[in-house]
């Protein structure tokens, strides 16, 4: 599949899952997809116009209130087709994550160095509390698990961003404990 956009496949994914505003895409890289994928409106915005345009979604205009229109967009048949196709193609290429704290790490040049523990000390109060965070959105989000089985794709996600943060953790503590 020559498509790199990956963006338009989180879009199609999300309005697969049940029609949406544009508001309420954006709002969504707030909660659960800004776990582990950024967008901002000024991409999402224009990303709807091309896959409207490319007939993968359709929008329907809604009222709300007194007068605020609204468009929900749904995904067409052809947009489900796309969608199936992507998740259906291997994900062969490994992503280099881009951990800013990781490449300062990089140009740190010895264990004494006096910026180290602060660095350390910083990264560590952010992981845990990112750790306490999606703990905290585990309990929510699935608070009972017969509702894993409807949403095991999220629980999966959810899951290894829990795995990846307690790494994390462990590995500053351990860290910080072995500096001279």
């Amino acid at each position: 599949m020559a498509q790199k956009n990956k963006l338009q496949f989180i879009i199609l994914g999300l309005l697969n899952q049940q029609p949406l505003t544009g508001y309420d895409l954006t709002k969504a890289f707030d909660t659960e997809i800004g776990e582990f994928w950024q967008a901002q409106h000024s991409q999402i915005y224009p990303q709807l116009k091309r896959l409207e345009e490319q007939g993968y979604v359709t929008h329907e205009v809604t009222v709300s209130g007194a007068k605020l229109e609204k468009k929900l967009y749904h995904v067409t048949p052809a947009g489900g087709d796309l969608l199936r196709q992507w998740i259906t193609v291997g994900t062969p290429d490994l992503t280099a994550t881009k951990d800013e704290f990781i490449l300062k790490l990089y140009f740190i040049q010895t264990n004494r160095d006096p910026r180290l523990p602060g660095m350390l000390q910083e990264q560590l109060q952010l992981h845990t509390d990112k750790l306490a965070h999606l703990q905290r959105r585990l309990a929510t989000v699935f608070p009972d698990e017969a509702l894993i089985k409807d949403h095991f794709g999220h629980y999966l996600i959810l899951q290894h961003a829990l795995g990846r943060e307690h790494y994390y953790v462990d590995w500053l503590q351990r860290t910080l404990a072995a500096l001279p």
